[in-house]
């Protein structure tokens, strides 16, 4: 028996909830491919001087859920790592708030043999992945939780990190719409908050490690703004108001959707970084002291439009991006498997309606494990970068030619091209500032649109590349000769660390041949590593980002002269390494 989790409501017309048999697909308007004309040219331009964010660990994620019986099939764990999935989300969306961990059951919902909590971190495990844990908060309790959380992490030693308190609280009748499963006698957010509050304790009580996050709305998105009854404020400022000290992350769901195609493919640059501010101000407002270190994430998204075609293929990339260049340090994408909800036509490609990444072979799907063209959007991520690489900036000169760019740990620089005209290639004329690239060919991937593999080749140059129609193109980058693409710093890192805690030396060389009179040396911890007192250096953090700047006693370094500081810190699951540093904005070459 398969069951369909749709999206989060938006009015005016509301999507249905968990169980539902999919969204109907009128009003939707194909794209429809011409034949492509010359090449037009684009000026984009990399600076990878500047540090965007750091890659986490858990950036690329996955949603799975109970109902699914292909969940934890034998090809799972190899297709999730090699389409670059760091975290898998569990139960399942609404079934979160009817699920029973202790007896794999639910209240009145399927759950598929070989999908208990064991069986999915398994497949976990086997992928190499982190997993995020949604607590039952419509039909369960705070005991309940806590009982999984010393399972999980004391009885087991999963090392379950990131637990949600509930799925979309907020749909549980309070605003009129219900689709989620709420017993609690009130639904105002108020009710919400108090007992997150109650969650988190006996939580944290079982493994004071883990991270809590609070269910909010998506700021611009129905309900946001509106007042419930019993609540002086909307959802967002109720529940941070009472809770927003005592959180680790919030929690939001991001289905744009659009009239078509080629109005969804607007919305990352268009919704995203607004939403983010926006919740970093709120943020910032409730959580107190605490606030640097409260993090976003985005636990379900989907494009919803053409939804196992080259579209979301062209979406899920871009999102995934740009929400983490924005704070975001997870996005989970919806769904493993989902099903088919009614075959239509997209340029030349049999569409299926189905929200997961991978067939389950319902309706007149390929067979099972069959990847769709979002996986292979996704796959591409890993051709760009890696967990503890950096996200630097990229512009493009036309709105349908979109760059994402990565500095690599080892120095390499990596372009992320999304095409999204499906008439037209451009040709990207490229410059960089903070690196100088090989004169070699680069090696360039491509997922063209209706593939089924992803290509590659040596092509074009580091100055010079053409981005067919409506597709993702990878170009990877080595540093030219000269030592880093022109760097005149060099960064040394050493640790020594012990559960839960580090000290950290590094050292910063003037590789240049003129005098650095005043530093400023930045980087972003890949992990959760927190500063906690510093020696020979003014260190600030907020979240991942660091800036260490120079006392009064070492502001100068003469060319092929250093300094040195250090540090002491504390960490949870992750004190990786920082993977790239820049002196006064310019790049640093590492080791």
């Amino acid at each position: 028996m398969r069951r369909l989790r749709s999206p989060c409501p938006s009015p005016p017309s509301l999507r249905r909830l968990a169980g539902a048999v999919g969204l109907a697909a009128a009003g939707l308007v194909p794209v429809i491919a011409t034949p492509a004309s010359a090449a037009t040219s684009v000026d984009v331009s990399v600076d990878a001087s500047r540090s965007l964010a750091s890659i986490p660990s858990t950036a690329v994620g996955m949603n799975v859920a109970v109902y699914d019986g292909y969940m934890n099939d034998s090809p799972v764990p190899g297709l999730l790592k090699a389409a670059g999935i760091g975290a898998v989300r569990y139960p399942g969306g609404s079934y979160a708030d009817i699920y029973h961990w202790k007896t794999n059951t639910t209240d009145g919902g399927y759950v598929a043999p070989n999908t208990d909590f064991d069986a999915y971190m398994g497949t976990v495990r086997a992928a190499g992945a982190q997993p995020i844990v949604i607590a039952n908060y419509g039909s369960g309790t705070p005991q309940e939780a806590a009982d999984w959380v010393r399972y999980a992490n004391v009885t087991k030693g999963y090392n379950a990190r990131y637990w949600e308190i509930g799925n979309e609280v907020y749909g549980n009748g309070e605003y009129g719409a219900s689709w989620e499963n709420d017993t609690h006698s009130s639904k105002s957010a108020t009710t919400y908050a108090q007992n997150l509050l109650e969650y988190a304790t006996a939580m944290k009580a079982a493994d004071p490690t883990v991270k809590i996050g609070a269910v909010l709305t998506t700021p611009g998105s129905w309900p946001d703004g509106i007042t419930g009854p019993g609540d002086g404020a909307d959802w967002n400022h109720t529940v941070m108001s009472i809770a927003g000290s005592k959180i680790d992350f919030v929690v939001v769901h991001w289905y744009p959707g659009g009239d078509n195609a080629a109005d969804l493919l607007t919305k990352p640059q268009s919704q995203i970084a607004t939403i983010t501010a926006t919740l970093r101000s709120l943020i910032d407002q409730y959580a107190g002291a605490n606030a640097p270190n409260v993090g976003i994430a985005v636990t379900e998204t989907n494009s919803t439009i053409d939804k196992d075609t080259h579209p979301a293929a062209l979406f899920a990339p871009d999102a995934y991006l740009t929400w983490l260049e924005n704070g975001a340090f997870n996005v989970d994408w919806w769904n493993l498997h989902n099903g088919a909800s009614g075959t239509t036509t997209v340029n030349g490609a049999t569409d299926y309606g189905d929200e997961g990444v991978l067939s389950n072979a319902s309706g007149d799907e390929p067979p099972a494990e069959t990847p769709f063209a979002p996986y292979y959007g996704i796959q591409m991520m890993t051709r760009l970068g890696a967990p503890g690489d950096t996200l630097v900036p990229a512009t493009s000169g036309r709105s349908l030619l979109t760059v994402h760019a990565v500095k690599r740990s080892n120095g390499d620089v990596d372009l992320l091209f999304v095409n999204k005209d499906p008439s037209n290639a451009y040709t990207a004329n490229l410059s960089y500032s903070g690196f100088t690239p090989s004169p070699a060919a680069p090696t360039v991937y491509t997922y063209a649109q209706n593939a089924t593999s992803i290509t590659s080749a040596t092509a074009g140059s580091a100055t010079s590349q053409t981005i067919p129609a409506y597709s993702l193109v990878v170009v990877q980058l080595h540093p030219g000769g000269g030592g880093g693409g022109g760097s005149t710093c060099k960064v040394g890192y050493t640790k020594n660390e012990w559960a839960g805690g580090l000290t950290a030396g590094v050292a910063v060389t003037n590789t240049g041949t003129s005098a650095v009179n005043g530093w400023t040396l930045a980087f972003a911890f890949p992990g959760d590593t927190k500063v906690t007192s510093a020696w020979n250096a003014t260190v600030a953090q907020s979240g991942t980002a660091v800036t260490a700047k120079n006392t009064s006693y070492n502001a100068a370094i003469a060319p092929g002269a250093s300094a040195s500081f250090g540090f002491q810190g504390t960490w949870t699951s992750d004190d990786a390494v920082p993977a790239a540093f820049t002196l006064n904005g310019r790049a640093c070459t590492t080791g």
